[in-house]
């Protein structure tokens, strides 16, 4: 499907990822066209030697540093967020485990077509005439139901 316009709604077919575990080959609806060979060649001779800036919060210019690193990136790392390490290497886990799933199990929290959570590809997937190779994960507030469903008898490790 394609779409046209901003105001259609996400399809089934728009949220739920590629399931990895069952190609056997390439699909054409992930073939995506190949970029200006020139542009490209700019764009990675800039940034071949770098590395993925990484932010310190602390820093007075980290405002600065975040919005650079959206324009040239797309991506960066934060430090001294104020999350304590412990936090984050559980969520690490819960994500590996998460991932680990089936995509059949993962397509039991499938995010609905006019939802904002749950398992699935990115809502800007409809404005593009190819699909993402992405799969992800969006929670807002708590996760709890979605835990529920995905492991029943051991969804209390996330209240």
């Amino acid at each position: 499907m394609t779409t046209n316009s901003k105001n259609d709604l996400l399809t089934d077919d728009h949220i739920t990822p590629i399931d990895f575990e069952s190609i056997d080959g390439f699909p054409e609806s992930h073939s995506w066209p190949q970029f200006d060979e020139s542009l490209n060649k700019i764009q990675t001779r800039d940034l071949k030697d770098s590395l993925i800036p990484v932010i310190d919060l602390v820093s007075p210019n980290a405002k600065t540093l975040i919005s650079q690193a959206c324009e040239t990136w797309g991506v960066f790392q934060v430090v001294n967020h104020g999350v304590p390490f412990e936090l984050v290497k559980k969520v690490e886990s819960e994500s590996r485990r998460l991932f680990a799933l089936t995509t059949h199990e993962k397509c039991k929290v499938l995010r609905s077509v006019d939802g904002a959570t749950g398992y699935g590809s990115p809502k800007l997937s409809p404005f593009f005439d190819k699909r993402m190779w992405h799969e992800g994960f969006t929670i807002m507030g708590s996760c709890v139901d979605d835990a529920k469903v995905l492991w029943p008898h051991e969804y209390q490790r996330f209240w």
